[in-house]
């Protein structure tokens, strides 16, 4: 017999990790902005193939 699900309840919390600390360095290294930057251009490229099609 087969179970059917009528409610789902999905709960989570968010936490500042750099609430009760002050720091003078930046939110992303040199390290991240190469990431972001790889990531952008493969999400560009995917919509470019998209679009030609």
């Amino acid at each position: 017999m087969p179970v059917e699900i009528r409610e789902l309840i999905i709960r989570t919390t968010v936490v500042n990790p750099g609430s009760g600390k002050s720091s003078s360095k930046s939110a992303t290294s040199n390290g991240d902005e190469a990431l972001i930057a790889a990531c952008v251009e493969q999400v560009l490229k995917i919509l470019d193939c998209k679009r030609e099609r």
